[in-house]
């Protein structure tokens, strides 16, 4: 059995950029040739998805006559790098699941489970991977080019795979910013599983905001490490919505930036050095770039469109609706602008390699290195009272003053 933990860096690139990835300095200079295969995955689960509903998948892979039959278990939906991964060979197209209970899918593993389990969706790819090492680390880079079908349905996918085979989280981050200056990759939070549902679903929906796993007991940088990687997840996974046109992608993409600045807001004592700053005049870009579309959203939506409708009789309306339908065009032809950038997709590996090793992780400043340790359940408390202080300061004059008074900021 493998060593169940697996830390990975997920990239997408369109698939005309293929041809272009032989010809980068690094990977023509990689110490080892480029090998191609041909990988076949059937995943396994329940009539009701009770696999992926506990956050586990069950594949059967097939490379040439060799199969493996790998567990995973995502371990949150939000989480970036790492997952716990099982893998094991087997000798038939069917799951072990004798072997699958020496992993973390044991304690769903009932006959109940056993006789329902059943294919529901699979993968085939072409995969090129480039084992790229020196004194310093090992990453294996991987490019899969093909298609995920369940039933009738597919489509295509194409991907960029990092893997941490030895060094430091760092030295993934640097790689994949190195081949983001030369390939349009974007960061990516759809795991292959995630494709293979979304087909059997169908419509893609827009990603709200995700539960965000914290304990009481939690240390303030825990708890912002767990609050950030929901926002990450939520911003990217709400991209192809924006691109096909959902007005409810860009408003949650929009939740997402506000939440992820509001964090940085919340934990500001603790956020003192240079690269915070550089990275929140990145998000105050993004927050503007998506503000417009959004509030014209909702202002045609909520406002002018059903007055419009209920006042047909009023001339102006007509064109006043046509101008601000033309303004919105134009407001999402700029968010789709931003969104497909080079600024845009430095700004997401940005935000990701903040998350994980940025300079606030390991500042040295004493208050800041305090306030980092200290249990979430005390920061929370202190910062609520001192809100709360605030609040009672600011409208101290509220009950003496007249309700024109109240108004004034």
């Amino acid at each position: 059995m493998s060593d169940p933990r697996e830390t990975e860096l997920k990239l997408e690139l369109p698939a005309e950029s293929i041809e272009h990835i032989g010809r980068n300095a690094l990977l023509k200079t990689a110490p080892a040739r480029a090998q191609t295969k041909k990988i076949v995955s059937v995943y396994f689960d329940t009539s009701n998805f009770k696999l992926r509903k506990s956050g586990f998948t069950l594949r059967v892979r097939r490379e040439n006559r060799r199969r493996m039959q790998t567990v995973k278990q995502e371990g949150g939906r939000a989480a970036l790098l790492a997952r716990n991964e099982w893998e094991q060979p087997i000798r038939g197209i069917q799951p072990d699941l004798k072997a699958a209970r020496q992993t973390g899918l044991k304690r769903l593993l009932t006959k109940k489970l056993a006789r329902r389990l059943k294919p529901v969706f699979e993968t085939a790819v072409r995969r090129t991977t480039y084992p790229l090492r020196n004194p310093q680390c090992e990453i294996e880079l991987s490019i899969d080019k093909g298609k995920v079908a369940a039933g009738r349905k597919s489509s295509a996918l194409c991907e960029m795979e990092l893997e941490l085979k030895r060094g430091t989280t760092a030295d993934m981050f640097a790689l994949a910013q190195f081949l983001a200056r030369d390939l349009p990759v974007q960061l990516s939070v759809r795991t292959k599983a995630e494709r293979g549902y979304q087909l059997i679903d169908g419509e893609q929906l827009p990603m709200k905001a995700l539960p965000v796993p914290l304990t009481p007991e939690s240390s303030a940088q825990t708890a912002l490490q767990a609050v950030a990687r929901a926002c990450l997840h939520q911003i990217i996974a709400n991209r192809p919505l924006i691109r096909i046109g959902k007005p409810e992608g860009l408003h949650q993409m929009r939740v997402a930036v506000r939440r992820l600045r509001a964090a940085l807001s919340l934990f500001s004592p603790m956020l003192v050095d240079s690269q915070t700053y550089q990275l929140k005049a990145e998000l105050r870009w993004l927050s503007g770039e998506l503000g417009s579309a959004r509030e014209l959203d909702v202002f045609i939506g909520r406002v002018v469109k059903p007055l419009a409708d209920e006042r047909r009789d009023k001339p102006g309306l007509p064109g006043l609706l046509k101008d601000l339908r033309q303004r919105r065009s134009a407001a999402y032809a700029r968010v789709h602008s931003s969104i497909n950038s080079f600024r845009f997709r430095q700004l997401m590996l940005a935000v990701a390699s903040w998350i994980e090793i940025g300079e606030w992780t390991r500042n040295s400043n004493e208050l800041a290195h305090v306030h980092r340790q200290q249990i979430i359940a005390k920061t929370a408390a202190d910062e609520l009272q001192r809100r709360r202080k605030k609040i009672l300061k600011r409208g101290r004059h509220l009950q003496a003053g007249t309700p024109s008074e109240s108004n004034q900021p």
